[in-house]
């Protein structure tokens, strides 16, 4: 399986007075426009998808919408695994995913870097890693989602997905 793990892009700062719920801010002007390039940009390399799964919050929704927008990749399904606050092996004890050849999860930090660090190394802490806004990386997993078993097979920050 090929594992795309994806960060939303660059969203508007904190502000309680405009969104006293966190999981409302939006992406900022500049961070969308900026994201569909990445987008455009990844799909140049990763073509398809058979599954989009992405954090309900606004800011991740939307990021997951411009991947569908931009390459056409499926809708996103909601997955609250990819919230903020959840543990990484809670991504894995719940991969409904698992015989999909590919998939991709647009999500949050720490969660992203910490799932990484969990497939690639077996521990959500081990590996110190962290995924830009707009970022993206692929991991290949022979057979289901375990600890340890994942392999790299590559990172790309926003500004190389932008050139692409």
């Amino acid at each position: 399986m090929e594992l795309y793990l994806i960060r939303h892009a660059v969203a508007a700062e904190r502000d309680r007075e405009r969104w006293p719920d966190d999981r409302d801010r939006p992406l900022t002007e500049d961070g969308e426009s900026r994201f569909r390039r990445c987008a455009v940009g990844l799909g140049r390399i990763v073509p398809r998808v058979d599954h989009v799964f992405s954090s309900e919050l606004t800011r991740t929704w939307q990021s997951a919408e411009i991947l569908v927008e931009e390459i056409g990749w499926p809708k996103p399904t909601s997955w609250e695994a990819l919230e903020p606050g959840h543990p990484a092996l809670e991504v894995l004890t719940a991969a409904s995913f698992a015989q999909a050849p590919s998939v991709a999860l647009v999500g949050h930090e720490p969660n992203l870097s910490e799932l990484t660090s969990l497939l690639l190394a077996g521990n959500e802490k081990l590996l110190d890693i962290e995924l830009e806004k707009g970022g993206a990386l692929c991991l290949y997993l022979d057979g289901a989602p375990r600890a340890g078993v994942a392999t790299l097979r590559w990172a790309l920050p926003p500004r190389i997905l932008q050139a692409l």
